[in-house]
């Protein structure tokens, strides 16, 4: 038996604006998505095109609030193949929230407040 991991979700406060921040940021375009027939919620896959992997995101009508994602201890990588490119789009974007120059990585925060770490192609 064997398992492929294919997407994760990422509930999402603000539909539009993270769209706009995974296509500005990490280049993700949607991909396809799903409607519920009473509008309660809205899913968009987003994908680099490169893999199979999807990211999914979740839109949900009756939220009215923004999510607790409690200590944040969890994230997604992305290799960036120009990581100092990567690294001066972040920083305009004001998105970094932590780097680890000894480790060689830094992390970005998406509008929902989770943790996407960027790593260069080397690793």
């Amino acid at each position: 038996m064997g398992f492929q991991m294919i997407h994760e979700n990422y509930n999402v406060f603000d539909l539009q604006k993270s769209l706009e921040f995974y296509e500005k940021a990490l280049g993700l375009h949607e991909v396809r998505r799903k409607e519920a027939q009473d509008g309660s919620f809205i899913i968009v896959y987003v994908s680099d095109g490169k893999s199979e992997f999807e990211l999914e995101l979740t839109w949900m009508r009756d939220m009215k609030r923004q999510y607790n994602l409690g200590d944040c201890e969890f994230h997604l990588a992305f290799r960036a193949d120009d990581y100092e490119a990567a690294h001066r789009l972040h920083e305009e974007m004001g998105c970094i929230c932590f780097e680890n120059p000894q480790m060689g990585i830094y992390f970005i925060q998406d509008p929902d407040g989770y943790w996407l770490e960027i790593v260069p192609a080397s690793d």
